[in-house]
């Protein structure tokens, strides 16, 4: 999955939101300047995120935005899905619509099993569980394997596994 910086942006913003979710409405360029998100940039996305529902916005002296629920009921898989769309697609298609030759017929039960394993963490993970630093346990275990921090480039040293399946090392 690629996470553009729309995305990102879109998390990060709502993360702010979530900060000073009790303060009220809060200015685009108090969010921007906290994140480090260009202003013109973020309005785009905070006003895509209040056509989806998840943010409002007021204006005037006391105007800004503010998320529309509390930050514990909205999901990082919310915003990704209000910026985005679904979270997995193939060409547009849904994985569960797509179809392929026999040689390849397995291939939209891994993009159906990729969907879960992304729903696994990111509809688990609230917005206020990145502002308050605390991820829940399942996805905290995650990321404390030491492989979960390794990157594999592209064109690493592949070895054939026992059964003549190739296995990435690296």
């Amino acid at each position: 999955m690629r996470i553009t910086a729309k995305i990102d942006y879109a998390v990060r913003a709502c993360v702010e939101l979530a900060v000073a979710y009790d303060e009220g409405f809060v200015t685009a360029e108090r969010v921007g300047k906290a994140q480090g998100i260009p202003g013109s940039f973020l309005l785009g996305i905070l006003n895509q995120l209040r056509r989806s529902g998840l943010v409002e916005s007021r204006r005037g002296a006391d105007g800004g935005f503010h998320l529309a629920a509390d930050p514990a009921r909205i999901a990082v898989a919310d915003v990704i899905r209000a910026i985005d769309g679904p979270l997995a697609n193939i060409a547009g298609v849904q994985p569960e619509d797509t179809s392929y030759a026999p040689s390849a017929a397995a291939l939209q039960q891994t993009w159906v099993a990729l969907r879960v394993a992304m729903r696994s963490v990111l509809e688990q993970v609230t917005i206020a569980d990145i502002a308050s630093g605390e991820l829940p346990d399942d996805v905290a275990r995650l990321v404390g394997d030491s492989e979960a921090w390794v990157t594999r480039p592209f064109g690493d040293e592949v070895e054939l596994r026992g059964g003549g399946e190739a296995e990435h090392r690296g």
